[in-house]
């Protein structure tokens, strides 16, 4: 190794750098100390500030993953809505009062976001009257656009000016939820590239803090092919999801949940979506929410009554053991104990049969089958009655469905 440094000095080469006096004049002296936990009173530690249920939080980004058709939109009209009068409208509670919110949609015109604030509106029974001076609502596609940052020849760059506007007409106007629909028409920069998203991201969640408001990014999901809608569903890359405290998913009606529903209808079934909050870095988990879109006539001219425009609800799905008492349970297992029914759904003797006649259902309607289905499997599960398998008439082997645990037991034992 001597050998071969002397043959590069000989040649007229620069002199090697000494790398230890380089390194002893760049090092700096840093310190790093750790804090001592303070052990607070937790009767003093501040509350979270939620602004809306467990889905909005001021000093935080909210993701909002759907796709085409599911209601995205209608549903973050209806949340503008319930903030800016303080009233529940989808069954979540608004804190602190009335809050202000400003509404900017990035793909629609201006005309097609009054048609969708106004029929929430006639719906809600809301107006200038209860919602004051709390509502702001802009169009990227016929008003100002948003462009928060670019990607080009020059390189990926974070337009700090339009922040910086964005701060200051958010404290200007005391804004506490910003709602910006889409996410992907507010920048121009690769969808895929997950450091310059992760830059764009942050800044938002750095103007969320600066601002002290709760802001809202809708997202598109990626090609999912009939797959559900989760927080990992988003089009492009995963630093939007990561920066967010909560995210909210959007999944049409399965055919299989509009089965157990009873919603066979197609068409009917595409109305009806559910909604949850598929990360909760803040909160416990949750169930999702189920919303149906209802038609509201703006009675703006035609034939019809005006344009008719989807408004979106809460809906609560049915519950196949609503008013089922100790009489018809007591009932179901006299009924169940007079004879030899099977388990199979498709045969003449299906126990299915003898729950419809005590229960007084109609076993050719799609929807009160589908009903007496789920309340055959939560008495099967819960001992009502008890799957066996047993010889029948031919000596060969079925499941059968016979009476579990006596009604009255159950009732003392829960005592």
């Amino acid at each position: 190794m001597r050998d071969e440094i002397d043959d590069y000095l000989d040649s007229g080469a620069p002199p090697m750098p000494d790398f230890d006096d380089f390194q002893s004049r760049q090092s700096v002296a840093i310190e790093i100390t750790a804090t001592p936990f303070g052990w607070p009173d937790p009767a003093t530690i501040p509350l979270r500030p939620w602004v809306l249920g467990r889905e909005l939080l001021r000093g935080t980004i909210t993701g909002v993953i759907a796709g085409g058709g599911s209601l995205k939109s209608t549903y973050m009209v209806t949340t503008a809505l319930s903030l800016v009068t303080g009233r529940a409208l989808l069954g979540k509670s608004v804190w602190d009062g009335p809050q202000r919110v400003w509404f900017w949609n990035l793909e629609d015109p201006m005309d097609e976001l009054d048609r969708m604030f106004m029929a929430g509106a006639i719906h809600y029974g809301v107006g200038r009257d209860t919602c004051g001076d709390r509502l702001f609502v802009d169009s990227g596609l016929t008003g100002q656009g948003l462009c928060t940052a670019t990607e080009n020849a020059d390189g990926f760059k974070i337009i700090e000016p339009v922040y910086e506007a964005l701060g200051a007409e958010l404290k200007r106007r005391d804004i506490d939820v910003l709602i910006v629909d889409p996410f992907v028409s507010s920048h121009q920069v690769s969808e895929n590239d997950n450091t310059k998203i992760d830059a764009v991201s942050k800044r938002w969640a750095k103007l969320a803090t600066e601002c002290g408001c709760a802001i809202v990014l809708v997202h598109h999901t990626r090609k999912l092919a009939g797959q559900a809608v989760t927080a990992e569903a988003g089009r492009g890359a995963v630093a939007l999801i990561n920066t967010a405290r909560t995210v909210l998913v959007f999944n049409r009606m399965s055919k299989e949940e509009g089965e157990r529903f009873g919603i066979t209808d197609d068409a009917d079934r595409r109305l009806y979506v559910n909604v949850l909050n598929d990360k909760l870095n803040r909160a416990p988990p949750a169930k999702a929410d189920w919303i149906r879109a209802v038609g509201v006539h703006l009675g703006n001219g035609g034939i019809e009554g005006g344009d008719s425009v989807a408004v979106a609800v809460p809906w609560t799905p049915p519950d196949a053991f609503e008013g089922i008492d100790h009489h018809t349970l007591r009932a179901v297992q006299s009924r169940v104990a007079g004879g030899q029914w099977r388990a199979n759904v498709q045969s003449a003797e299906w126990v299915g049969i003898a729950v419809a006649d005590a229960i007084g259902a109609d076993i050719e309607s799609p929807a009160e089958k589908q009903r007496v289905k789920e309340l055959v499997k939560g008495w099967i599960k819960s001992d009502v009655l008890r799957e066996v398998e047993d010889k029948d008439d031919s000596r060969r082997v079925r499941k059968f469905v016979r009476v579990g645990t006596l009604v009255d037991s159950l009732s003392q034992r829960s005592e």
